[in-house]
């Protein structure tokens, strides 16, 4: 019997594990197509919130928030490279990148929602990002993103320019927040498991058969 499941995924544009476990989640869902049909839902979460517009040159954010040395950030962002390959999705970070603040691109994803095309944007924000190491606060970043999956481009420049869907990406925030989501990707499965991290396709196949076992049984 295939068991539907609805998966919140929760995540945040510039969080390199966040692409890298929605890759692999994706992957673990294709192989488990006799066992579960998933909906995702896509849910906000920023890791900088009060990132200024300009951005922060990521080996300066890391080492402030981490202590990490330059060579530490390089050598994690070879790892995360690497990880990201394996599950077919391509990153180019360099010490030249820069962290950007994302509150407008939850609330574009917001809409994307409501318009069918809210995983197709989630892509596109990503490879943007990591792949073409372009501003996801930028509205002519996220105007062309969503212009590319589909999305109107004059109803995305517009929102942006308002404050349109702030306080319901704030109350989705704050939500998980409470249900103590503080850090992502947290994937979470008919609102009773959690699965969190960067996962590889093998990891998420396994659970996701585990938890189609115990909802067959009585």
């Amino acid at each position: 019997m295939v068991r539907p499941v609805t998966i919140d995924f929760v995540s945040d544009i510039s969080c390199p594990w966040c692409i890298i476990g929605l890759r692999g989640l994706e992957e673990a869902l294709e192989r488990t197509r006799d066992t579960v049909e998933a909906e995702i839902r896509f849910q906000p979460f920023e890791l900088n919130p009060d990132m200024p517009p300009e951005g922060e040159n990521i080996v300066d954010h890391i080492t402030a928030k981490y202590g990490s040395t330059p060579e530490q950030s390089a050598a994690t962002r070879d790892m995360i490279r690497t990880r990201a390959a394996s599950v077919g999705f391509t990153t180019a970070m360099s010490d030249e990148s820069r962290i950007y603040n994302t509150f407008d691109a939850h609330r574009l994803l917001h809409w994307a929602e409501q318009e069918g095309r809210q995983a197709a944007l989630k892509h596109a924000l990503f490879a943007a990002y990591f792949t073409d190491g372009k501003n996801p606060s930028d509205p002519d970043v996220l105007v062309a993103a969503a212009e590319a999956v589909g999305l109107d481009g004059a109803s995305a420049r517009a929102l942006l320019a308002s404050n349109r869907y702030a306080d319901e990406v704030r109350d989705a925030e704050d939500l998980w927040r409470s249900r103590g989501i503080n850090s992502v990707p947290a994937v979470v499965i008919d609102g009773r498991y959690l699965i969190s991290g960067g996962q590889p396709p093998d990891a998420f196949e396994q659970a996701l058969r585990r938890i189609a076992e115990d909802n067959q049984k009585p």
